[in-house]
């Protein structure tokens, strides 16, 4: 390997900062592949471990996950290659071990999903590191999505020689990111356990073969590399249902899927042990947060939910993204890790932990913000009626009420009929008439009813540019029969919690329903309006899905009523937050 890394890395670097003292390219690299690390249980789990071609002990990244190790520099577009540049880290004087979890990829043990043994074996393949001849006993981790997950399984496991981890892009709760407050993402949770029983069952023969060393070659040529920084992998995990017409053996994933879907439909002991967010207090060390703007269905409420989580640790800092700030392969933010790890674990005075812990990418704006906490301090809610003339203002007008349609499985006519009711609604605003800067917590309060035991509601926050183009900001979720919510938290931007016992609404009433919105950031110019889409069932292609994550559909078929007496809370920036 050179000894200096020459190629473009996709993605911003930092959060717009300048950094100091940074390590530099200097080593060429070796690489010890299929490397058996036995855990406390005496299972082998299997690692790549590339590391600087030189005598000495150096810090240590550990990169964790069910995808295949060996794809990981693969360079493709795809949403499980997330470990990290190799080629950025070695060289700057860095191991970066790559290591699969059991049941995955020839390591040893049954695949848990998230599960208190996969916490144990992330603690044991830290400590494995540490007392590895190359390492000098300082340890981090690497890579984002479930790389991310992993990473605060062992933070929580509190290992002697983790120093710091660096989380972007994770779920903390394993029941947050396939349910929706009681909806099931199917669109990704059967792709995604499909996906990794398929990558699992294949070896080195194909992933190190000559075919696909030749397909790694043509897609690091920098012209084809250029194009994946406008490539968000994740979103794209929708076009594995492909992957489902080929043969795999079912065990464990198939029971799994059956697990997530069928038997645990709401928050019980099966997700709790998979749910991090009570073991948060035991971090303690350095954790560096971040996310993307348009990852709302999947990692993006996480991110804020661990953020509160992590609020007795004395440094922990957070990177929000704009738009293609997350794309895959990984690459972006290596420059922000770097000025991390560097002074985490090389005690470099880089500059990253300068200023205020929150830095911000704010669309519309185009600009990076800061803040203190989140949300901004100076973000007040506005509230907005849902009007029955279908405009969006703080003026409700007329009293009213509007009404749709959602028809049950199998019941969608060949032809609509004329007198159908639509089967989602639009509220906008009228243009406004200077910039409008919505940062932090929203929420959706709807008094409406339904004419069915239960019911979806889908609500989709939009953009409308004065040429019409329309961009989807964040999304809502809520099941009607899942309306109960914790009291304690009962506060814009507060998760709702799904009920154990679902019941059923009262068909024909009025029902209050508090449906938080994800969290997010976005400048509304002047002359652009603000939309909510409301819709119960978000399978017709017709309908926002933001990443093109669709959910299972309730089943009913119902006439829902929404009264003008909804409003829609969004959090507005006094001056002070033009920081």
């Amino acid at each position: 390997m050179p000894a200096t890394m020459t190629r473009t890395l996709n993605g911003p670097q930092t959060t717009g900062r300048e950094y100091r003292n940074l390590s530099e390219p200097r080593y060429t690299r070796r690489s010890d592949i299929n490397v058996a690390i036995a855990v406390r249980d005496g299972t082998t789990l299997l690692a790549d471990v590339h590391r600087p071609d030189s005598d000495g002990r150096f810090p240590a990244l550990l990169a964790a996950s069910p995808y295949p190790r060996q794809m990981q520099d693969f360079g493709a577009p795809a949403g499980f290659i997330e470990a990290g540049a190799t080629d950025f880290w070695v060289p700057r004087g860095y191991v970066h071990v790559i290591a699969n979890v059991r049941g995955t990829c020839g390591s040893g043990g049954t695949f848990g999903f998230f599960d208190a043994q996969e916490r144990q074996d992330m603690y044991d393949l830290v400590e494995w590191m540490a007392a590895q001849p190359w390492c000098d006993g300082n340890v981090g981790m690497i890579g984002i999505s479930y790389f991310a997950m992993t990473q605060l399984e062992a933070a929580v496991e509190r290992p002697p020689h983790l120093k710091a981890i660096f989380p972007v892009a994770v779920t903390t709760d394993l029941y947050d990111g396939a349910y929706h407050h009681g909806l099931l993402s199917s669109a990704f949770v059967t792709p995604f356990l499909s996906m990794i029983g398929l990558t699992s069952e294949r070896s080195d023969k194909l992933w190190r073969s000559k075919p696909v060393a030749l397909a790694r070659q043509v897609l690091h040529t920098p012209r084809l590399h250029k194009k994946f920084a406008t490539m968000n992998g994740e979103s794209a995990v929708t076009m594995l249902r492909q992957l489902l017409r080929l043969p795999h053996n079912p065990h464990p994933w198939d029971e799994l899927w059956l697990n997530a879907v069928v038997h645990h439909p709401t928050h019980d002991e099966w997700w709790e042990e998979r749910n991090l967010l009570p073991l948060l207090g035991n971090i303690d060390v350095p954790v560096y947060l971040g996310c993307d703007w348009e990852n709302v269905p999947l990692h993006l409420p996480s991110t804020f939910a661990t953020w509160k989580g992590l609020a007795h640790n004395a440094c922990v800092r957070m990177g929000m993204l704009g738009r293609f700030g997350l794309t895959w392969p990984w690459e972006s933010l290596h420059t922000e890790a770097l000025a991390w790890y560097d002074h985490w674990l090389k005690g470099r005075d880089t500059g990253i932990t300068d200023g205020p812990p929150i830095r911000y990418f704010l669309p519309g704006a185009d600009e990076w913000r800061t803040a203190e906490s989140w949300p901004p301090s100076t973000a007040a809610h506005r509230e907005l009626a849902l009007r029955a003339d279908g405009g969006l203002s703080e003026d409700e007008g007329e009293p009213g009420s509007r009404e749709f349609m959602v028809l049950g499985a199998g019941l969608g006519r060949v032809k609509p009929s004329p007198i159908d009711p639509p089967s989602m609604l639009t509220w906008t605003s009228t243009p406004l008439s200077e910039d409008l800067d919505v940062v932090g917590d929203l929420e959706l309060r709807l008094i409406a009813s339904a004419t069915a035991i239960d019911t979806a509601w889908i609500a989709t926050l939009q953009d409308v540019a004065p040429d019409g183009q329309t961009t989807d900001v964040t999304a809502g979720w809520l099941r009607a029969s899942m309306r109960e919510v914790d009291e304690a938290a009962s506060r814009p931007g507060a998760p709702a919690l799904p009920c154990k016992n679902p019941h059923g609404v009262p068909p024909g009433e009025d029902v209050v329903y508090r449906i938080p919105l994800v969290p997010n950031a976005r400048r509304f110019n002047s002359g652009h309006r603000i939309q909510l889409v409301l819709t119960s069932d978000d399978q017709d292609p017709s309908t926002p899905a933001m990443m093109s994550f669709r959910h299972a559909s309730v089943g009913t078929s119902s006439l829902n009523t929404v009264k003008s007496s909804s409003r829609l809370l969004i959090p507005v920036l006094g001056e002070l937050g033009h920081s």
